[in-house]
């Protein structure tokens, strides 16, 4: 069984289709990056993913847990499931050990010196051990980033989302986030990223997908796939990203 399953999976908003019939499958331990021009569907299909949009047709499957299904476990499948965004959403209030721990505190009810030795862990594994104490506007957007995901991590996630983490970064800020990424790729961590850094998902991802218009136009090995595509509409897409 494939760690995440989509089958013919459709999302309006209104009377927009976003997503047209998407099918795909993710295998424990795979990283795949999802390219596309923006309105393509990508970050859609992601929050779709963590059951943050319900869809109006389809199957979604999460290492075990049917999304899609009436009733479904969603607090369980966000314990299983972390999920980075372009914004940190990151507490002001909170310093960083307690930015992390928060979840663990209160959705997985670990206590405090538990929760405080995971924090101070993750914290350290995204390169930031000594700035525990600090608070989000002492940080660089890049650090704030890198809380963000060591929030995520916290939790012991079977996969991560990722959508866009570096966009809205300054470019000498970028490098740092994806080496998280990358280290986490090193540990096997499966991973399904939304990003514009083809160089990331070229050298990193196992599985590149392209999105055109709601629906996955070319899926295949990341290397094959970017310096060779098939199709016109990729080749497009990587000459407007890369000149």
């Amino acid at each position: 069984m494939s760690l995440v399953e989509l089958r013919d999976v459709h999302k309006r908003f209104g009377q927009v289709e976003v997503l047209k019939g998407i099918s795909l499958s993710l295998e424990k331990g795979e990283i795949v990056a999802v390219i596309g021009r923006s309105g393509s569907g990508k970050s859609t299909m992601l929050r779709c993913v963590n059951g943050l949009e319900q869809v109006q047709a389809g199957q979604i499957i999460v290492d075990g847990i049917e999304v899609t299904a009436p009733g479904a476990n969603l607090n369980l499948l966000r314990q299983r499931v972390g999920m980075v965004f372009q914004s940190y959403n990151l507490f002001p209030h909170l310093n960083v050990e307690r930015n992390v721990m928060l979840a663990l505190r209160l959705v997985k009810k670990i206590d405090k010196q538990e929760a405080r030795r995971i924090a101070r862990e993750m914290v350290a594994k995204v390169g930031l051990g000594e700035k525990v104490l600090a608070y989000p506007d002492e940080l660089s957007g890049g650090q704030q980033q890198r809380v963000a995901i060591a929030r995520s991590l916290a939790m012991q996630p079977t996969l991560m989302l990722f959508d866009e983490i570096t966009s809205a970064l300054d470019p000498e800020l970028v490098g740092e986030v994806l080496r998280v990424l990358e280290s986490l790729a090193g540990e096997g961590m499966s991973m399904m990223l939304v990003t514009h850094e083809m160089n990331f998902a070229k050298n990193v991802a196992d599985r590149v997908i392209f999105m055109h218009e709601g629906r996955i136009h070319e899926d295949g090995p990341a290397r094959d796939t970017l310096l060779e595509p098939r199709t016109a509409e990729l080749r497009s897409f990587l000459n407007a990203v890369l000149h």
